[in-house]
């Protein structure tokens, strides 16, 4: 887990690689490779190297990157990424007989956005979304709502759906769970979602000037799907 000794996760990580059928392409914003506290280092560790692949960048071109092109014009992949245009991926999973490819993007929720709209390869694959209700573990990291999940989370989940395997987000989980155990032992402080702080009265930060991302504020509040 290359961590320091007295924080070590290796017990915590799986003995051998999951076997698993689906390959992950982790499309990752630079700012989070910077990161001390990122997850994805944890679900590469989770699985084989050949079903974890992670690229590094703002913008994909089909000329330099000819090998993420043809992944993504492959009638198996699909992109998770929630929106109007995505279907569950519980009904995807249904149909599909063959292996499959997934493209998940790993930053912040704008950075996510900025990579998925300003990159016209990521149209290509099938979109979809998780249908869960579950609050996220990592609590060292705030999130704008409750049910916002981390990149390994996400992973876990779909991984879980499309290899019809519950005991496979127990398996990745793990890892993030000791990971926010040791980081609040050791000072850390437990992060609650925006939605949480604004909705209870505890947001200590100016509001924004940007009526975009003050509307933005607003719905969270009123419990309105953004």
């Amino acid at each position: 887990c290359s961590r320091p000794q007295k924080v070590c996760l290796c017990p915590f990580l799986p003995i051998h690689p999951l076997k698993v059928s689906t390959c992950l392409y982790i499309i990752q914003h630079p700012a989070e490779e910077s990161r001390v506290l990122r997850t994805v280092p944890l679900l590469a560790a989770c699985l084989p190297p050949d079903k974890c692949k992670i690229l590094i960048g703002r913008r994909f071109s089909e000329d330099r990157y000819p090998e993420l092109a043809t992944v993504c014009r492959n009638p198996n992949t699909l992109i998770l990424y929630p929106g109007a245009e995505a279907t569950n991926l519980e009904e995807v999973a249904v149909m599909c007989s063959s292996p499959s490819v997934m493209i998940i993007i790993d930053g912040t929720w704008s950075q996510a956005k900025d990579i998925f709209y300003k990159n016209s390869l990521f149209r290509l694959p099938k979109q979809v979304q998780l249908k869960t209700n579950i609050s996220s573990q990592y609590v060292i990291r705030t999130q704008p709502t409750n049910t916002c999940l981390s990149t390994l989370e996400c992973a876990a989940v779909a991984l879980t759906i499309m290899e019809k395997n519950k005991s496979i987000q127990e398996t990745i989980l793990r890892p993030l769970q000791a990971l926010c155990s040791f980081q609040l032992q050791h000072g850390a402080q437990i992060h609650h979602s925006k939605e949480h702080l604004l909705k209870n009265g505890l947001y200590d930060k100016p509001m924004p000037k940007n009526k975009r991302k003050l509307r933005r504020m607003e719905l969270l509040v009123n419990n309105v799907k953004i």
